[in-house]
């Protein structure tokens, strides 16, 4: 899908005025055209020749060396964006929300209990308790102890003497990050699919280098579901879909089913509500008109399913219509897990910020 030029409301050049230099606008009107190069390429120049863009930037010179940097490839229909270059775009998008992160001071938060499959030691210690690993044993310090109490410096280490370092127990997790495609992604004026992408790419780099043992899968959900590749999502584009949730989330739930991982959740991205589901003949059913009590209460029953196989759903709602809001506080409930009601400017934030506090560690 295009955007036409025309149709573009002040957001868009507001976001411009905001970027500091040319690569940034490339990256941020890239995304807006799914990775089309060429389209982005010949925009930019219509931006500059408006007076958008600073007529000092020689866009010639930039396409160059974007083709000298790897950035981008030339090929039969002309520039492509190259590996380097998706890697690009999600470095960006991780920095940009970590700024946000910084700037509203939520980059630190306690992180409570959730189990876990790996430790790492502290330079706390206490006193040894029966099933402890030997291996997280301060022998000096015993030593010591074993000498205080006995007086005697031969080897009368009983167990009372030992002390052990604290350690966390860091948890492995596996992510389905589902994102609604459907066509109100781009209705009423205000581009949602742009900071959605943003935040799959940012996400993917996060856990690409911050939890390289997490697990990290997208799923894309219109008329029906689909799971596409980390290398995929500059290029989503929404269609002319209906908004079918619970197929969504049941792909979802058959990725996790299969990890090994220890924890397992999915995060949903989402603005409207449920608007069709597949019957178990295989017919569609559909009605975009309110909240059908045959999709919502399929809908609700695959988020209890998820509940059973110890899988929550964290939704972010980018919407404010309190019918839906209700809908949404209904599937937590029934799944048992978080919702935010979040606009486009701080989806990113809401989303980082949750997935790092609720990485849960314990001291043992």
């Amino acid at each position: 899908m295009k955007f036409i030029y025309s149709q573009w409301n002040d957001a868009l050049f507001s976001r411009l005025k905001e970027l500091a230099d040319l690569m940034s606008i490339f990256n941020y009107l890239l995304m807006r055209f799914h990775g089309d190069v060429e389209e982005t390429l010949r925009l930019m120049e219509d931006l500059q020749k408006r007076g958008y863009i600073d007529p000092k930037y020689d866009l010639e010179e930039f396409r160059k060396k974007l083709l000298e940097s790897k950035l981008v490839r030339e090929g039969n229909k002309g520039l492509s964006l190259a590996p380097k270059g998706e890697r690009k775009l999600r470095q960006e998008a991780f920095e940009l929300i970590f700024q946000k992160l910084k700037s509203a001071d939520r980059g630190n938060h306690p992180l409570p209990y959730e189990g876990g499959t790996s430790e790492e030691y502290l330079p706390e210690k206490r006193k040894y308790n029966f099933g402890d690993n030997f291996r997280a044993i301060d022998y000096n310090s015993s030593l010591f102890n074993s000498i205080t109490r006995s007086g005697d410096l031969g080897l009368n280490l009983g167990e009372q003497d030992l002390e052990v370092y604290e350690s966390e127990k860091a948890t492995s997790c596996a992510t389905v990050l589902m994102i609604d495609i459907s066509h109100s992604m781009v209705l009423y004026g205000e581009d949602r699919i742009t900071p959605a992408k943003q935040v799959a790419m940012a996400f993917t780099e996060l856990i690409l280098n911050k939890y390289p043992k997490d697990d990290l899968s997208v799923v894309l959900f219109g008329d029906d579901a689909q799971q596409v590749k980390i290398a995929d999502i500059p290029y989503i584009s929404v269609g002319p879909f209906h908004t079918n949730t619970q197929a969504g989330l049941r792909m979802a739930r058959q990725i996790l089913v299969r990890k090994k991982h220890f924890n397992k959740q999915i995060f949903m991205i989402t603005d409207g509500k449920p608007s069709m589901i597949k019957r178990a003949n295989g017919q569609l059913y559909k009605n975009p008109v309110g909240l059908d009590p045959m999709i919502v209460n399929r809908t609700l029953e695959e988020a209890v399913t998820c509940r059973k196989k110890k899988i929550p759903i964290t939704t972010f709602m980018i919407t404010d219509d309190p019918y839906l809001q209700n809908f949404v506080r209904k599937l937590t409930e029934l799944n048992k897990g978080r919702a935010y009601f979040s606009s486009v400017d701080n989806l990113g934030q809401f989303i980082i910020w949750d997935f790092v506090s609720n990485r849960k560690r314990k001291k043992g």
